[in-house]
């Protein structure tokens, strides 16, 4: 990938990045969790029904990534940021913690993170790295006693700080989008939003996604051998 002193580099990633480092993506893996629906134990109403068995989930799901290493593609994102600087972003729609682990600064979560819970009252995210896995367990704000839920995005509701990413995508010169299928809105509509403004989009993952129409290049391969060699000359 060429960028010149003034490219903007806005990158996108999504689970097929993590994957890699052999986390399950459970759209591709049928959906199931346990027997249910990822939709049973990610949504409001999932969480209204039996907040125990989401917190089951979110803490198998946070015992999963602690247990992960991040992979060559993370690592590299994490070099061009320091080659960019201020004209790097990073916006993932993962909820691990990979990108950190790598040494990502700029970076936004705009699915939410595991490592972090909020008071349904409050509405105020703090770190939290526990496992929640029965009804005994179930964290209780220290504030105002009311429940707290992950600090996710759950299916049905808003994206985190949609309106940081637009600006950012405002300022991009280049669009690439890692390890995502194209079919997650809105992140998927990212693409169609950079060719209006001509925007360079490029595409990595092993299959074109849904969206591949949209993106100027894509290259077909992993993430964690397409990206070290992609930003090899930047």
């Amino acid at each position: 990938m060429r960028l010149t002193a003034e490219d903007h580099l806005f990158a996108l990633t999504g689970a097929g990045i993590s994957a890699e480092s052999g986390l399950a993506t459970f759209r591709g893996s049928g959906g199931l969790w346990n027997g249910h629906r990822v939709e049973e134990v990610a949504t409001p109403e999932a969480w209204m029904a039996n907040p125990e068995l989401v917190w089951r989930f979110y803490s198998m799901r946070r015992r999963d990534a602690m247990a992960a290493e991040p992979n060559a593609a993370h690592f590299a994102l994490a070099a061009v940021e320091e080659q960019l600087g201020d004209r790097f972003y990073l916006c993932t729609q993962n909820v691990d913690d990979l990108h950190e682990r790598a040494g990502s600064q700029r970076l936004h979560h705009m699915h939410g993170t595991l490592f972090a819970s909020r008071c349904v009252r409050c509405n105020r995210p703090f770190a939290d790295r526990a496992f929640y896995e029965s009804v005994k367990a179930l964290p209780a704000c220290s504030v105002c006693g009311r429940a707290v839920r992950p600090h996710i995005v759950w299916f049905g509701e808003m994206p985190l700080d949609m309106d940081g990413i637009y600006s950012q995508l405002d300022r991009a010169t280049v669009l690439l989008v890692v390890g995502t299928s194209g079919s997650v809105y809105p992140a998927a509509g990212f693409v169609q939003i950079a060719r209006r403004r001509g925007i360079h989009t490029v595409y990595v993952g092993p299959e074109k996604p849904l969206n591949a129409s949209s993106f100027s290049e894509i290259l077909l391969g992993t993430a964690a051998e397409t990206l070290p060699e992609l930003f090899a000359s930047v």
